[in-house]
This record gives structure tokens, sequence and C-alpha cells, in this order.
């Protein structure tokens, strides 16, 4: 059996010892970007490797494509090999943040053709309250291939160009509710959001523990604010397309497969002053 969305603290910690489960600790800092490896060195899951959101799970930045856009998929499938997942894999993704991160490592797993990947629903936080260990050891990882190849799945700076004149699908912003109408903008050089979008915070989808609301919940939200659009034509954004994964997942929870990300998002569309903006400051 293997598991797509979630998975709870029980159920990983009766495989922690199993060989066909990997584990990845995926917490990350946006203001210290060091912060998820100190926190790896002083105490992880039992098994658990760690992967950083801007080596490992991003490409290089060109001043033109986001603040973290999407890696090599070759380079990204040789890293996930040496770490020990193969085809067959599960693969279960954690972090202190509501999922905020590790839904990234969800998503490019997907991307990548690969769907025995699950979030570790309310991360460590839970984990550690409800008593489970954590270790400072390494673990011993035995390097395999990872065969996976980009489906489909993103739209491109050009679609969502094309798409605030036509109106041909609908966008959703994870981002906070200020953010979102250009205030207290702190990441990115320039604040709003483009034309046409509606906004999902994407903390919303989580519970006052920090787990995923039930997919019944979740399920009516998202229909009420697509409003008749089916899901797959659903485009996610955020700030960097990081926690508009975090829509995405819960989308899935929901049952709404299918919607796509905007892998560049507000960073990359900000980038180029041409396009238009919608701000409550202009």
């Amino acid at each position: 059996m293997s598991f797509s969305t979630l998975v709870s603290g029980a159920l990983l910690a009766d495989h922690l010892s199993d060989p066909g489960w990997r584990v990845f600790d995926c917490r990350h800092q946006l203001n210290d970007p060091e912060a998820g490896a100190r926190a790896y060195a002083a105490g992880h899951l039992p098994g658990a490797s760690f992967l950083h959101l801007d080596r490992d799970l991003s490409g290089p930045m060109n001043g033109s494509n986001g603040r973290h856009p999407l890696p090599d998929p070759l380079l990204l499938a040789a890293r996930l090999g040496a770490a020990g997942v193969s085809p067959e894999t599960q693969v279960v993704a954690y972090d202190d943040s509501g999922g905020m991160i590790a839904v990234r490592l969800w998503w490019l797993l997907r991307w990548l053709g690969h769907e025995h990947v699950a979030v570790l629903d309310g991360g460590i936080d839970r984990w550690s309250a409800e008593g489970r260990p954590l270790t400072t050891e390494l673990p011993e990882v035995v390097a395999t291939t990872f065969a996976g190849a980009p489906r489909e799945g993103v739209a491109s700076t050009q679609e969502v160009l094309a798409d605030v004149q036509h109106g041909q699908f609908c966008l959703i912003d994870a981002r906070s509710p200020d953010r979102f109408r250009g205030e207290n903008e702190t990441l990115d050089p320039v604040g709003g959001h483009i034309p046409g979008a509606r906004n999902r915070f994407f903390r919303d989808n989580l519970d006052s523990d920090g787990c995923f609301r039930p997919a019944a919940e979740l399920r009516r939200e998202f229909l009420a604010l697509l409003a008749g659009i089916e899901p797959q034509k659903a485009v996610m954004s955020c700030g960097s397309g990081v926690t508009a994964c975090h829509n995405l997942l819960a989308m899935e929870i929901a049952g709404l497969s299918g919607a796509r990300l905007y892998a560049g998002s507000w960073s990359e569309w900000c980038s180029d002053p041409s396009r238009p903006v919608v701000s409550r400051a202009s």
C-alpha cells in the first residue's frame, strides 16, 4: 500500500525501519537559509535525510525566473537517487511550518511521475508533541537509481499573461492577504498580485494544531473559490512557487485533482515591469 497525500505520525512510526520508506527533513526559513540545516543537526526524525530548499529543491536564479526556480529534472532525479529514492520508494516529507516547505518535495516528486510521496501531517512539531523520538544520528543511505521525467502540470508566464487577457483558467494565489493586496511586501521588490488572481492563503488549509483540515471542508471551500471552474483549469501561484504547492496538496486531499503550478509565481511575474500588477498601493 502506498500513500500520496498525508501520513500520520503513528503510521510513519510503524515504518521507520521499513527499507522501502525514505523520510526527508525539509525545514527552511526564508530569512535564514541555513536555519533548516542547523535544526536538522540538532535533532530530526530517525532515518531522515535533509534536503535544502535552495540547493536541492530549486534551480539557480537568473534575475527573471523567480526566487525558487524549478530544479533541473535530471539533477533532481540524480539527487533523489543518491538519497536512496527508487521508483518503488515511499517518500515522506516533513517540516516545522505546517507543510509549507515539505509540499515542495511532494509536488516535485509527483512532477517527475513519482506518486508514492506524502507529507507528514503536523510535521515534526506534532511528532514531538506525541512523544515520538528525535535523533542526531545521520542515516545510512544506500544510493540507487531514480527514474523520473517531468510531466504536465506547470503553467508558464506566457500562459498566465495570455490568461490575464482572455480568462481561460482560475489563478489562485497562496500568499497572505496583506501581501496579495500589495501591503507589507518584504520578499519581492514589487507588491501586489496578478490581475484576475483569487486569494487562498495556504494557512487556511490547516487547523489550529497545524494539521490539514478535513477533506470535506477543503473541498467545500475550494469549490466555492473555483466558482464553477473545473479543477483542471486552476493554476496555483504564490511568491516563488513553494507555498502554492500547499494549495495543490489541499486540493488533492479534497479530491480535486488536476490543477497546475505557476512555478515562477509572483517573484517571476514582477521581475518584468511591463507585466500588469494589481495593488492597493497603485
